[in-house]
């Protein structure tokens, strides 16, 4: 029996082949537990367990009041556990523990107490303005689609989980979701939750497997009615093909190479924090990550040296230590990756500022897991560094002289995920934010994602949005429903475009 079982229409069962893979603490390199490792049957009889809750069990048939109710016990769970779900998703990820505590936990609670209000208070039913000639009531009904299914990335997994799975539950959908292999575990957990929560079986499935096989059943199966992906790029348009062969709508959230604006007049203080912050939380591996600066050329060489400054400072070590700011990556792949785009940033730019190695770490670390914060100055806009996305702690930092050129700058990239604005003038801040092509942009802040606002890209970013009421909608079909209310056929008189019928 693997530790990390799937979690299939209620129950906990390993996969059909018996197989597992071995998940590790990034950090110190030791094993964490075996998961069960889900294929192509796995995938297909969660998907049968989530299309049987829907066809034929009570799910879709509560009101959203009812839902809701289940939802917020769901909420009201994660809450009781959770210091046990904050340690393993440190563990499992290698997230700091404060970042777990602070960040995850209670923004998967938050997820799903939001989608339970939207339940509870978004109405099912809306009526539209009627006609006298010909006579006709009308309506919109708000419906769910079906089963969906989600697959999700190894950087954020317990709150990605809670963003897939919050909406499309909150609307009445049964649903299947996949974590990346790297960081299956807390996700898994959550079927202990539901199972506490009494949702009925089949409603919330979790399956952990490759991409490749058990993935590609979730994003193309025709008995799916629709699908979200949380990932690269490069795998969104693949999930997109994928979806086409039954034309089943898609959410997605791809890449970003997100710009942080800092004008002349910004605090640098509070600026320097918002651009440091913006970049090297959770090492960079994050989608909206700012991890391009555009400082102007009046205050740029004070702010690249406070910046440099300030990096130093950061504590790098045991991500389950309070006193840590950056754990290790991922994994040792993540580290090689980054390692790549320093060694082309060096060519392309020279030296960084500062970082561009591995840091000295204690003993019982794995130092090939670690990275340290690094800054490249002067860098073209054109360059590689400054327009593929890395997810790690890279810091470009771009000078410029005008607003506009700020936002010329800003959107020469295929992403439009994220991005920022320092200043004190909050009406030339707003004035640049506005002519940012991104899906959300932070006036003297960064990284506040709120389960109430709505999240997501333009151009190569994605499709769609998560979170907000826009979040909640996406996971409902629209059904306008006409009726004529004639006794007599004085009002059908548009049927006579036939003739005599």
């Amino acid at each position: 029996m693997a530790d990390f079982q799937l979690f299939i229409d209620g129950e906990y069962v390993d996969a059909r082949s018996g197989d597992t893979f071995a998940t590790y603490d990034p950090g110190t390199g030791t094993k964490i537990g075996d998961v069960a490792k889900a294929g192509v049957e796995d995938a297909e009889r969660a998907i049968a367990a989530a299309r049987k809750a829907f066809d034929e069990g009570p799910w879709p048939k509560m009101s959203g009041k009812e839902r809701a109710g289940y939802l917020r016990k769901v909420a009201e769970l994660i809450g009781t556990k959770a210091e046990e779900l904050a340690t393993m998703e440190a563990r499992d990820s290698g997230g700091t523990i404060k970042k777990a505590m602070f960040a995850d936990v209670p923004g998967a609670q938050g997820a799903f107490e939001w989608f339970a209000q939207c339940a509870e208070t978004e109405p099912d039913e809306v009526e539209l303005p009627g006609s006298d000639f010909p006579p006709s009531q009308n309506l919109v009904r708000y419906e769910p689609h079906g089963v969906c299914t989600g697959i999700i990335p190894w950087n954020f997994p317990f709150i990605m989980a809670a963003w897939k799975f919050g909406p499309a539950l909150a609307a009445g959908n049964t649903s299947v979701i996949k974590p990346a292999s790297f960081t299956s575990v807390t996700a898994l957990m959550l079927g202990q939750i539901f199972q506490e929560a009494e949702l009925p079986p089949g409603v919330a499935n979790v399956i952990a497997g490759p991409g490749g096989t058990a993935g590609e059943v979730l994003a193309s199966h025709p008995m799916v009615d629709k699908t979200a992906f949380t990932g690269s790029t490069e795998v969104g348009r693949r999930i997109m093909q994928l979806a086409s062969g039954t034309v089943k709508p898609v959410t997605l959230e791809l890449g970003g190479k997100s710009a942080n604006i800092v004008l002349d007049d910004a605090d640098l203080d509070i600026a320097a924090a918002a651009v440091l912050f913006g970049t090297f939380f959770h090492n960079g591996q994050v989608c909206e990550s700012g991890t391009r600066a555009l400082v102007q050329r009046g205050i740029y060489d004070e702010f690249v040296g406070l910046l440099v400054e300030r990096a130093g400072k950061l504590v790098i070590g045991n991500q389950l230590d309070y006193a840590t700011d950056l754990g290790p990556l991922v994994s040792r792949g993540q580290v090689e990756t980054v390692e790549r785009y320093v060694k082309l940033g060096r060519d392309e730019v020279g030296e960084p500022v500062c970082g561009g190695e591995k840091p000295k770490v204690a003993d019982d670390l794995d130092a090939e897991a670690f990275y340290q914060p690094t800054i490249f100055a002067g860098v073209p806009n054109s360059s590689k560094i400054a327009q593929e996305e890395i997810f790690g702690p890279v810091l470009c930092v771009i000078p410029f002289d005008t607003d506009e050129e700020a936002v010329a700058i800003a959107n020469d990239s295929i992403y439009g995920l994220g991005g920022g604005v320092q200043s004190r003038d909050l009406e030339r801040a707003r004035r640049v934010a506005d002519g940012m092509r991104t899906g959300t942009v932070w006036i003297n802040d960064y990284h506040m994602i709120n389960p109430q606002r709505p999240f997501g890209g333009y151009k190569q970013s994605g499709i769609g949005r998560e979170l907000g009421v826009q979040g909640f909608n996406i996971y409902r079909q629209v059904k306008h429903i006409h009726t004529n209310p004639s006794t007599s056929r004085d009002g059908y008189v548009h049927f006579s475009a036939l003739g005599d019928i």
